[in-house]
């Protein structure tokens, strides 16, 4: 590890609000020349937002930014990339279309005469690459390269433009063992060569595995900075999450035995179920009045086996069998026909619809599931929404209230309140809770055990253990996208379930 000497980029008290989010509070970050420095922390804990102060997609309220102890302000990615600092992100942002040369020298082409000097621009990139130890064919269009490869262009598309700080933004996630065994010697090689790395990841052992240092972050405030060798994976997760380890020695668990009213059939069974780059195979069952809980950090696959159960991913492996019928199309439409419904983690993206009203948003799944030319009549609308709206007392004036108006938590009942008029036999439920104040939590929690009283089947997932504990009658336990353990809801502790996502 170099000394203090070295430090090449200081961050300190670097504040950012948005409307009605503290999104980073008086963070401090600093990296050094010849270090790959992770930087880790759940959804929400202010990683990205940092990035993009320093990029200059952001501006910070307040706080100052060194780079090799000059105070710098990004005015733009543009400007941020002229002042050394280059990030290369999960989406490839590249030309596919052009080639690897073009690609790497795009702006900066060698010229003569005005024109394009053809053998100097591919003399040029082949020497980079081959900085890399990467040889490949640079006249070739870029989309005829795999995604690692196209990963290592992006790269040294940054090291051409002369980064003194490269930063990885979730690298890995498209590559499999093989290619992220070789980023990392790349990594390891470029660090050596004096850049500063910063490296965004979900993947412990990844982390373990390259990184000198590792700074974390939660909900937008520094937990703290740690050399990597020093810090177990249990304290890792710990802090990640919010919750020490004496804490959860003393924690009174609230465990709920197995409901009686669970079937002994399975509703839904996955055998083999897998999608390369996505998940590892996996097996499920999921009875008619259970809980199923799904338990692991973000990245850990939890996502990932919800949008395959639903069909929004369509499976390269296995097979899954619903109501004693295996299921031969996956997509959203023939899961909703099944009787299957999906609350997505992100409500603001793939949720509520924000120019349309609280009635109509509530109605959206039913008149797709009936198809347009059933159109459900005003009268019947109107009915629907009001049911749900004291159903699940949901705070708005009226049904014809925009849903963009609505409280984050009202918001989430909405989309509930959609799904619910469906009548599903299974609810998909992907971070319901996530940004919403502690009643509600507490009544859509309530609402989710009330609905398997009644015979209905949930998957509940979340990244609060606690709140997974205190609904779930099983927990599946996610790490690295694989399924790693199976556990019964009334006979686990938290810290149990945080070892094996920590792999210890």
């Amino acid at each position: 590890m170099p000394d203090s000497n070295s430090t090449i980029l200081t961050m300190q008290n670097i504040s950012k609000t948005f409307p009605g989010v503290q999104a980073l509070a008086n963070v401090d970050f600093s990296l050094r020349k010849n270090e790959i420095h992770a930087l880790m922390g759940e959804n929400g804990a202010g990683k990205s937002t940092l990035i993009k102060v320093l990029t200059g997609v952001e501006r910070q309220d307040s706080g100052t930014i060194l780079l090799e102890g000059k105070e710098i302000l990004a005015k733009s990615p543009l400007h941020a990339q002229a002042l050394g600092i280059s990030p290369v992100y999960q989406e490839i942002n590249l030309c596919p279309n052009l080639s690897v040369a073009e690609n790497i020298l795009l702006g900066r082409e060698p010229k003569i005469l005005g024109s394009i000097n053809w053998k100097q621009l591919n003399q040029r990139a082949r020497q980079i690459l081959e900085q890399l130890d990467i040889y490949i064919d640079v006249t070739q269009s870029l989309d005829m390269y795999p995604v690692a490869l196209q990963q290592m262009v992006a790269i040294a598309r940054a090291l051409e433009i002369s980064a003194k700080i490269l930063i990885l933004d979730e690298p890995t996630s498209s590559l499999d063992s093989r290619e992220t065994t070789k980023l990392f010697s790349v990594m390891r090689k470029l660090r050596d060569d004096g850049l500063g790395i910063i490296f965004i990841t979900h993947f412990l052992d990844q982390m373990y595995d390259i990184a000198d240092s590792v700074t974390i972050l939660r909900n937008g405030r520094l937990v703290g900075t740690y050399k990597t060798a020093e810090l177990p994976k249990m304290a890792l997760v710990s802090k990640m999450i919010g919750r020490s380890l004496d804490e959860l020695e003393d924690m009174s668990r609230f465990k709920r035995k197995t409901s009686e009213r669970i079937a002994k059939e399975p509703l839904l069974k996955a055998t083999g179920l897998g999608r390369s780059g996505s998940v590892q195979p996996l097996d499920l069952e999921l009875y008619a009045g259970e809980v199923l809980g799904f338990a692991g950090l973000l990245g850990s696959g939890r996502t990932e086996t919800a949008n395959l159960l639903f069909g929004i991913d369509k499976p390269d492996h296995g097979s899954v069998t619903f109501s004693g019928q295996e299921l031969k199309q996956f997509s959203p439409m023939n899961a909703i026909e099944h009787g299957m419904a999906f609350c997505p983690e992100n409500r603001k993206a793939d949720g509520i619809v924000d120019d349309l009203t609280v009635r109509e948003n509530i109605v959206l799944a039913l008149q797709a599931s009936r198809g347009w030319f059933k159109f459900l009549s005003r009268k019947k609308q109107d009915e629907i929404a009001t049911k749900y709206i004291k159903l699940l007392n949901i705070a708005t004036p009226n049904a014809d209230q925009l849903v963009k108006n609505l409280s984050g938590g009202n918001q989430q009942k909405v989309i509930l309140a959609r799904w619910l008029a469906t009548n599903p036999h299974l609810l998909i439920l992907d971070e319901p809770t996530r940004g919403i104040d502690v009643g509600a939590k507490a009544e859509i929690q309530k609402l989710v055990l009330e609905l398997a009283e009644e015979g209905k089947a949930c998957i509940f997932i979340s990244s609060e253990l606690e709140e997974v504990m205190r609904t779930s009658h099983r927990i599946v336990v996610m790490r690295d996208r694989e399924k790693v353990a199976e556990l019964a809801g009334d006979k686990t502790a938290e810290k149990e379930i945080m070892q094996i996502i920590a792999g210890s």
